[in-house]
């Protein structure tokens, strides 16, 4: 059984829940949707259970999974654990992924025509890790949903070995996964790609016949 340090541990959980309450008052993660979690070491990552209220996380909501997305502490894992150890397994760098499901994104991948989303021109695209110029392009491959998450898993994997790794991508009609080196950097991310996305919609909008 892959082992993890027990501090470390409920240093993350106590984490979680922090940016949980912050999600949940941004509207971006309602009810019992999204997941969240923390590197904990290269074999293990801590993780919050499956349905639980993401305004109301407490440490005993948070468990710790292998990269197999096997329970290592009790706890249901989310059915999209392997969305966040696909993640974790290509790169050593990512220390935090979230996946939430604000109304822009679930609306705009919902009824965004091709299968990504390409900005270019915006200065907030200088919040990615990496990015140093609103004259450069970021883009967020959309996919299909699927419940079927080691497919899923498997595609996000092989559209990132194909066409690089990116900041982001969103799941059509149902939210958005983000990454960082830690969950500061992760939640700057995600807060960049509410933004953008939302300046998106609104273009949308006003460009309506």
């Amino acid at each position: 059984m892959s082992a993890y340090s027990k501090v470390e541990f409920q240093r993350a959980a106590e984490d979680l829940c922090r940016y949980g309450r912050i999600l949940y008052g941004n509207n971006w993660s309602p009810a019992t949707s999204s997941n969240y979690s923390v590197r904990l070491n290269e074999n293990v990552c801590a993780l919050t259970s499956s349905g639980k209220h993401k305004g109301e996380l407490t440490p005993a909501d948070i468990l710790a999974v292998d990269m197999e997305s096997k329970p290592l502490s009790p706890g249901k894992p989310s059915a999209e654990t392997g969305l966040h150890t696909q993640l974790y397994r290509r790169d050593g760098g990512i220390g935090a992924v979230l996946h939430t499901h604000s109304p822009t994104v679930v609306l705009l991948s919902q009824v965004w025509p091709e299968d990504s989303l390409s900005m270019t021109g915006w200065e907030l695209q200088k919040a990615f890790a990496g990015e140093t110029t609103h004259e450069g392009t970021v883009t967020f491959p959309i996919f299909p949903n699927d419940q079927d998450i080691d497919r899923l898993s498997a595609q996000v994997e092989t559209h990132m070995q194909q066409q690089g790794q990116g900041h982001a991508y969103l799941i059509r009609g149902h939210g958005v996964y983000t990454w960082g080196k830690d969950l500061t950097e992760c939640y700057r991310h995600l807060e960049a790609i509410e933004h953008l996305l939302g300046y998106q919609l609104e273009l949308l909008k006003i460009r309506q016949p």
